[in-house]
C-alpha cells in the first residue's frame, strides 16, 4: 500500500482509503492474488497424472496423531477453504479453460 500512495502521489496524512486507492491503480489485494496463485497450482498438480509427486503427496496419509491445541493451518486446508469461497468443486481444475477462468482475479477493483 506504502508504493501504491507514493504512485498515486498520496500520504497518509490525505486520510484516503486503501480501496480507493487500489481502485485508482487498478491492483487486486494481496491476499485475492495469493488465493489466485494457490488455486492455479492446485489446478496444475490435479491434472497432472497419478505418478506425479506433488499429486501423490498431496494424496498421502501420515500415520500418527497431531499434537494438543489448536491444529495447524495445512496447505490442502487453505486450498478446500479457497474453494469453497469460490463455489468450485475438485473435479473443476479438469476442465483447464473454465477453472482459469473461475480461478482469476483480474487487476481491477
Amino acid at each position: 500500500m506504502k508504493m501504491l500512495r507514493w504512485m498515486c502521489g498520496v500520504t497518509k496524512m490525505d486520510r484516503i482509503k486503501n480501496e480507493r486507492t487500489r481502485g485508482t491503480t487498478k491492483v487486486v489485494e494481496l491476499s485475492k492474488k495469493a488465493q489466485e496463485r494457490g488455486l492455479q497450482w492446485y489446478g496444475h498438480v490435479m491434472r497432472r497424472d497419478e505418478t506425479y509427486v506433488g499429486r501423490r503427496v498431496m494424496q498421502m496419509e501420515v500415520p500418527g496423531g497431531r499434537a494438543r491445541g489448536r491444529p495447524k493451518r495445512r496447505w490442502t486446508d487453505v486450498v478446500r477453504e479457497d474453494l469453497r469461497d469460490e463455489q468450485l468443486s475438485e473435479n473443476d481444475a479438469f476442465d483447464r479453460a473454465r477453472w482459469r477462468k473461475a480461478v482469476r482475479n483480474i487487476d481491477t477493483t
